[in-house]
């Protein structure tokens, strides 16, 4: 097979979440065990570090991933979903996994395909940790699909695991309750191993306190270890003023991932590499501080408050459930705009209404829909907009919408483009920077 042909055979052979929703969802993890024994275990075979939550965690798992690498350590990064190259889910020291390797594993796994019938998230895991093992990484970030207890990826036995926080996402399958949720992302504890929280409520953090004692592992609250002092945010730089709650000393850090929910991000980041410290990893402050800076080109992280040009401001966020909603709302509050524009698609399995209720009335709304079967038609979200109070139009897709935007809006408007990673991901970046040509 071409590298494309591997490709169009995943995406249309193996059940993917992405596209269909939970009926990809494989509810054990036998498949994945059976398709790292048929490799030799790979995943036996390099350190890692497993991240697991509601929001942040593909923030915090590149951060970490960008830190090791800064300090020398071969690193490698498997993350999901991917915007718009498939090899973005596998990377090593920010470079993606090669496609003659992509197209080589698919063919030598086709009869293990055709036996097991794996969804394509557990075939995409086993192609990660045979990577990394044959590339001899020395470490690697892991962040899970979805959950944590039964998500492919928690066959790993990590140096350090982290829980970013818990919200209401995937509550089909997660469960109905705060305490449910956090119940299966705390299900990637594993014995003896320090997990970091990052964010607690009263609802959650006894989950953690609970299953941390059974598994006798060292449980670090990160927001007990740093209070958020400040945060400024310039142009491409969010400055994060940060006191350690057990001194006096406060220290600003700069990040180059410049939405304000980065600084809870940082707080957690800051706690795992205090532990992987204690751990014997050699991370001095000058790397940790120069990585932060350069996360997005240490590690190719797109579509976090990503700003695209200037005269108007176009920005891409990934923001899609309701806690990720709320953020981008309190981002807005925080920037200066002559007017609001926010071009808006969403899937069908989010809890859209709630989301809806979050957006501010006073924005003009552009609708449209990512092209995958699990989006909703943009006739569908303007119209449970409308009945949210929001109105505008409608476009058959995102870079329509961009490109009708930016034809009218004015030098100091903001044009944000939000609620659906996939949506994000069919944005045509190179053709709306400024000076960029127009290719739809």
């Amino acid at each position: 097979m071409t590298y494309q042909q591997t490709l169009d055979f995943l995406y249309t052979r193996l059940p993917m979440f992405s596209r269909i929703g939970a009926a990809a969802i494989k509810k054990d993890l036998h498949n994945t065990v059976a398709l790292c024994e048929s490799l030799g275990n790979p995943h036996h075979r390099f350190k890692c570090i497993h991240v697991a939550g509601t929001n942040g965690k593909g923030s915090v798992s590149h951060m970490l991933a960008g830190i090791l690498q800064t300090a020398g350590y071969k690193t490698g990064l498997y993350t999901s979903p991917h915007l718009q190259d498939f090899r973005e889910r596998i990377r090593i020291n920010g470079i993606m996994v090669d496609e003659t390797f992509v197209t080589e594993f698919t063919e030598r796994m086709i009869p293990l395909i055709e036996q097991l019938e794996p969804s394509f998230f557990e075939i995409t895991v086993a192609m990660a940790f045979e990577w990394f093992a044959q590339q001899q990484v020395d470490v690697a970030v892991i962040e899970t699909g979805l959950g944590g207890r039964l998500d492919s990826t928690n066959v790993v036995t990590p140096e350090l695991s982290i829980i970013t926080n818990i919200g209401w996402d995937h509550m089909a399958l997660l469960g109905s309750t705060l305490p449910a949720i956090a119940t299966e992302k705390a299900g990637i504890i594993k014995e003896n191993v320090p997990v970091i929280v990052g964010e607690t409520t009263a609802a959650t953090k006894p989950v953690f306190l609970h299953t941390a004692a059974l598994q006798k592992a060292p449980l670090i609250f990160a927001e007990e270890e740093w209070q958020i002092s400040s945060c400024h945010s310039t142009e491409n730089v969010l400055s994060v003023v940060l006191k350690e709650q057990t001194g006096t000393q406060s220290n600003t850090y700069d990040l180059d991932l410049n939405g304000f929910y980065q600084a809870k991000n940082l707080r957690t980041v800051l706690s795992a590499v205090q532990q992987l410290r204690k751990r014997g990893w050699n991370i001095t402050e000058t790397q940790l501080r120069h990585a932060l800076l350069h996360i997005q080109q240490l590690t190719g992280l797109r579509g976090r408050w990503q700003l695209v040009r200037r005269n108007p401001t176009l920005v891409l966020d990934v923001g899609h459930n309701e806690d990720g909603m709320r953020q981008i709302v309190q981002q807005l509050q925080q920037t200066a705009f002559d007017k609001l524009q926010i071009i808006l698609g969403m899937v069908k399995d989010k809890e859209i209404e709630q989301v809806l209720s979050l957006l501010p009335h006073e924005a003009t709304y552009y609708f449209t829909q990512a092209h995958l079967p699990r989006a909703l038609p943009a006739a569908e979200l303007a119209a449970k907009a409308a009945t949210a109070g929001l109105r505008g139009t409608i476009f058959e897709n995102v870079n329509e919408a961009i490109q009708a935007v930016l034809q009218q809006a004015g030098a100091n408007d903001l044009v944000l483009v939000c609620g659906s990673v996939f949506l994000v991901g069919e944005v045509s970046v190179e053709a709306f920077q400024e000076g960029g040509k127009i290719q739809l």
